[in-house]
């Protein structure tokens, strides 16, 4: 990314399928709310948890979308997504201890397992099963030093939706093991055919499961760096302990934006639903005509996780690194290969972008892989 980002400023003309985040902007009653705030001085701390306002928002909006159960009180809000993950291991996970992870995994979550001085124990996620895996795969990686298991469903990057059954063997072997299931919900409502789905409306959730939620994606607030932790009372005051000698509370005025997202109209959150269901169609398809290219169907996120094991060996390459840098080089387009994600032979597209500019990337694309 770094390549892409020097030949970008030196006035390139890329086409980046590499992005991580909404191409649209954050909805205007979301904006509003967050000018009104800085019009009315709402520039001070708040308490480090997040404003009241907000954590009760957090709690109601859970219920209306998953059907869980949880308060103001079991919230932390936290500055962004990733910095609520990386409260619940620093705060949970030890040295010396291991996690479960299913791969391919956002690139953060092996490093901030690693960061603590723990160890990423990798599941594959294979494709033939749909990038799903088995109860039986995560028994068979535990040990004596298993501390966590980590889901993360929407995936990022193969957009694999998990489905509940898993999820509820999974919280059964951490009750019966005493482990915490950490799961990262931070595209939790983009989802294309199944009903949204938390984990934390599971029965006994609430006191072994750590729900990492994020508006980043949902509502195109990237950022305002606005996420959340949903924790039994235990491990959100170990976090919250943490949070209050590190960042402190999220930014103000970003939170009274925030109690508008979720507790506003979520017409704009349909809206570009369906245009990432659109753009998905489009993209999947190219994808699936290019010589030694396949992709199935994500079923949630905005990501292809295309299998480009096929041109590798029709261009002499070992590596998706490799035919991501010549499709940059040569063809001008950002995508991010699938090895910093444990997903070798793989490229990861992002379907955050306009039909039009989706349309002329795979156009490029043609011309370097026919």
């Amino acid at each position: 990314m770094s390549e892409a980002a020097r030949l970008k400023a030196e006035g390139r003309d890329l086409v980046d399928f590499g992005a991580g985040e909404p191409d649209f902007a954050t909805p205007e009653n979301i904006t509003a709310a967050g000018i009104a705030a800085l019009a009315a001085h709402n520039t001070k701390y708040t308490p480090t948890a997040g404003t009241a306002a907000l954590r009760a928002a957090i709690a109601a909006a859970h219920r209306r979308d998953f059907g869980s159960d949880y308060a103001a009180d079991d919230v932390l809000v936290t500055s962004g997504g990733k910095h609520g993950l990386f409260n619940a291991i620093s705060s949970l996970v030890d040295d010396g201890d291991e996690v479960i992870l299913p791969a391919p995994y956002w690139v953060s979550f092996r490093d901030q397992i690693r960061y603590v001085g723990a160890t990423p124990v990798l599941v594959e996620a294979g494709e033939a099963a749909g990038f799903s895996l088995s109860l039986a795969a995560i028994e068979r990686a535990l040990t004596p030093r298993t501390r966590a298991i980590l889901l993360n469903s929407p995936n990022n990057p193969s957009g694999a939706v998990l489905p509940p059954e898993l999820f509820r063997a999974v919280l059964a072997l951490c009750r019966e093991h005493r482990l915490w299931l950490l799961s990262d919900e931070c595209y939790a409502r983009l989802v294309y055919d199944a009903r949204p789905y938390s984990v934390g409306a599971e029965p006994g959730a609430r006191e072994r499961a750590i729900i990492c939620g994020s508006l980043s994606k949902t509502y195109a607030m990237t950022g305002w760096r606005i996420g959340y932790v949903l924790a039994p009372p235990a491990a959100r005051a170990a976090m919250l302990a943490l949070q209050s000698h590190s960042t402190g509370n999220a930014t103000t005025f970003a939170q009274a934006g925030a109690v508008e997202a979720l507790s506003g109209p979520q017409d704009a959150v349909v809206a570009m639903l369906a245009a990432y269901r659109e753009r998905r169609g489009l993209i999947v398809a190219g994808l699936n005509a290019l010589p030694g290219v396949s992709c199935q169907l994500p079923a949630g996120a905005f990501y292809a996780w295309a299998n480009v094991s096929g041109a590798l060996t029709r261009l002499g390459m070992s590596t998706a690194n490799e035919l991501a840098q010549k499709l940059l080089r040569e063809a001008g387009v950002v995508t991010v290969p699938g090895e910093v994600f444990g997903g070798p032979a793989h490229l990861r597209f992002s379907y955050a972008a306009a039909p039009e500019v989706i349309a002329a990337g795979l156009q490029r694309l043609r011309t370097v892989l026919h």
